[in-house]
């Protein structure tokens, strides 16, 4: 595409501030305030793609279920249902903001959210070995009872309780890449692959199944970016910059750094936590192996600044 095209990719987490504000409407403000800062880089000059995280919004549902199921008898939500759930509901309140906060500004533009399913490999080593915690916590009869009558992967978590696991397979391909395509070439931002998609496998027919999986929304982000020819590739997160050993007295904020420098620091294995930077840091690499140009990771309210390169971290080929 001949369009300049930027991906960001928003935590799930980034809209809930606190434990205090987990409403439907308190992440609604929440998704306002983010999109005062996506409309920044669409006044950059940028088409813009957004992706998002849902783990949170995807428990609440998992909750909901299993609290009705057990009170009024209800049927329980599938894995791969809650991830379109969220698809549509975080969708809504990303593109009615961004549509309001346009509007404010004198440049109206379309806005669409496309229900995203992910192709992943039935034989990815992560369905052998499930580690990715869902659902509520449960006594351990009735995660051992759910373990023998519907399948699923149980853990006992740090002494809290007994929960779910399921398999976090890497993206393999965007059902949804070619309709995503036609909606940016008619200049409609695309809020796309929420939660990392939805994760589906073809059985031997060759149809599409949802599978009880969960795909990192970076790595999903990534693919996206990779898929649309993306220039740009914008990780939002809870800090203005990745630092090397973060956290330590010895923390060193990075400012510019290069594919084979991030390739570098990741191996060492010290400086990003596995569990928050060092998958941002993967995807971003697949970015950049696969033949995009920069990456950027900073925190929501200063990603205007950081496209004037006063801030963030950037990461370049």
């Amino acid at each position: 595409m001949s369009k300049k095209i930027a991906v960001i990719a928003i935590g799930g987490n980034s809209l809930i501030k606190d434990s205090a504000h987990q409403s439907v409407e308190d992440q609604y403000a929440a998704t306002k305030e983010t999109c005062l800062h996506i409309a920044d880089m669409i006044e950059a000059g940028y088409e813009v793609i957004i992706g998002h995280g849902n783990g949170p919004q995807v428990g609440f549902i998992l909750r909901r279920s299993e609290i009705a199921a057990k009170v009024e008898g209800m049927h329980e939500v599938p894995l791969d249902v809650c991830g379109a759930d969220t698809q549509g509901a975080i969708g809504y309140a990303l593109q009615q903001n961004l549509q309001n906060e346009l509007r404010r500004r004198g440049k109206p533009k379309p806005v669409a959210t496309v229900v995203t399913q992910v192709l992943v490999d039935q034989s990815d080593p992560a369905f052998k070995n499930p580690t990715k915690p869902i659902g509520g916590f449960m006594e351990k009869d009735e995660a051992k009872r759910r373990e023998s009558d519907m399948g699923w992967n149980v853990v006992e978590d740090a002494g809290r309780g007994w929960r779910r696991v399921v398999a976090s397979p890497l993206p393999q391909e965007i059902v949804e890449i070619e309709a995503i395509k036609a909606l940016i070439a008619a200049g409609v931002t695309v809020i796309s692959t929420g939660g990392g998609g939805i994760p589906v496998v073809r059985n031997a027919q060759g149809d599409l199944e949802g599978v009880a999986a969960v795909i990192d929304k970076d790595f999903g982000s990534s693919l996206l970016a990779t898929n649309v020819g993306a220039e740009l590739f914008v990780i939002s997160t809870a800090v203005e910059k990745a630092a090397l050993n973060f956290g330590k007295p010895d923390q060193k904020w990075l400012d510019k750094i290069t594919l084979a420098e991030a390739k570098a620091y990741l191996a060492e294995g010290t400086h990003f936590a596995k569990g928050s930077m060092a998958p941002k840091v993967q995807a971003i690499i697949r970015f950049l192996e696969n033949g995009g140009k920069r990456a950027l990771v900073t925190n929501p309210e200063n990603i205007g600044r950081a496209l004037k390169g006063e801030t963030g971290t950037w990461v370049v080929q």
